[in-house]
């Protein structure tokens, strides 16, 4: 696949891989991009997956033939884009490695690869000369290890943007952009806000056609776009008006306090999400928390706290610095309800949230006056 006539797409797909990192659901695969540069001098920028090595080394060789690559440009040393880095010194042993001095470090803890004469560390600000093409490197730390490097191809204005912008699902794939992106971000990225708007920042000032991310399509339209995406995410603003409602039910009281909240709402205009957190893919959920304006939590009381599946949900709102949203809180319990109490106390790390004055407390069942009390709440979210 041909990016601009100089460069070219030698990635892979992977459909084997059914959790990313080891926890996120990916049903519809994913991309390990890499490009090839062809110039007076030959930069391939990033490897791949090492379970897809040989084919990414059959990519390279259709498109160089007999030549031999100058360089090899690491931007990300984690393993989904470095593993092969020894299977390309082994194929092509006067290559010339290019990346920042952490990634060197990493390199010999990943790989057993010290830094030596073949290997150039660059900084922000440095470029690689490759004849009509000059790369530029910026530092792009915790976006989202510490040793990230993103490169601008001068000459044909393509932003090779590591793992910003990019998302879920192999490119043989139809999907919609934006709801596997946000996922992506929010899962992997989303901790990061402060440093991904330092990396906006820089790249503002540069005149970019096309981005070129390590997982995902390519992005050669629109981009103003996907940056402003990037740019309310990053800063943890609300993407949508509407009301996620995440709930945990034992035997369906609960469930049927959510549902009814979320029929309530609808009937008010109001967009609304519901998310059974025992069964729904948890990272969609807490994307889904991320872009909507409004967040109402319903859960059972557990062993004097709250159910485990909440209790998983609100640790990764919490550890991705969720913030600035309204939020509602529903509780069950038979005895002795006490998870609204536990929830609010998980949620004090969060800056900014705003506490519906309306609570919904359901002993066991609904009754009339746990009804009254969600129509309240309904009114006052609507």
């Amino acid at each position: 696949m041909k990016i601009t006539n100089d460069i070219i797409y030698v990635g892979v797909n992977d459909h084997e891989v059914d959790l990313f990192e080891g926890q996120y659901r990916v049903p519809n695969g994913i991309a390990y991009n890499s490009y090839v540069i062809i110039d007076d001098k030959v930069a391939i920028m990033d490897t791949v997956d090492a379970r897809f090595t040989n084919a990414w080394l059959t990519n390279i060789r259709e498109v160089l033939g007999d030549r031999a690559p100058d360089y090899l440009v690491i931007q990300h040393m984690e393993p989904d884009h470095s593993s092969s880095i020894t299977a390309l010194l082994a194929a092509y042993p006067e290559v010339v490695l290019v990346a920042s001095a952490k990634a060197f470090g990493m390199m010999k803890g990943f790989y057993g690869v010290v830094q030596g004469e073949r290997h150039r560390a660059v900084n922000e600000g440095d470029t690689l000369a490759l004849g009509k093409h000059t790369l530029q490197f910026y530092t792009a730390p915790m976006v989202h290890w510490p040793e990230v490097i993103v490169s601008y191809d001068i000459a044909d204005r393509v932003l090779f943007s590591a793992d910003a912008f990019g998302k879920f699902g192999a490119l043989d794939v139809s999907d919609e952009w934006v709801t596997e992106a946000r996922r992506y971000y929010i899962g992997i990225v989303g901790k990061y806000g402060a440093q991904v708007t330092a990396l906006l920042k820089k790249l503002s000032v540069l005149d970019v056609s096309i981005i070129c991310p390590l997982h995902g399509p390519v992005l050669t339209e629109d981009l103003a776009s996907y940056i402003s995406l990037y740019a309310t995410w990053a800063s943890y603003g609300v993407e949508k008006e509407g009301v996620v409602i995440a709930y945990t039910s034992v035997y369906g009281h609960t469930k049927q306090a959510a549902e009814q909240l979320g029929e309530l709402l609808r009937k008010k205009g109001c967009q609304v999400e519901l998310y059974d957190l025992a069964r729904a893919d948890m990272s969609a959920a807490v994307a889904a928390a991320f872009c909507y304006s409004k967040l109402v939590l319903a859960t059972t009381t557990y062993n004097a706290e709250i159910f485990p599946p909440m209790r998983e949900f609100i640790h990764h709102l919490i550890e991705r610095n969720f913030r600035a949203r309204t939020v509602a809180l529903i509780e069950n319990g038979s005895w002795m309800p006490t998870a609204a109490k536990h929830m609010r106390a998980m949620l004090e790390p969060c800056r900014d949230l705003t506490f519906t004055e309306t609570s919904v407390k359901i002993l066991s069942a609904l009754n009339e006056e746990s009804e009254a009390a969600l129509q309240a709440l309904a009114e006052e979210l609507a």
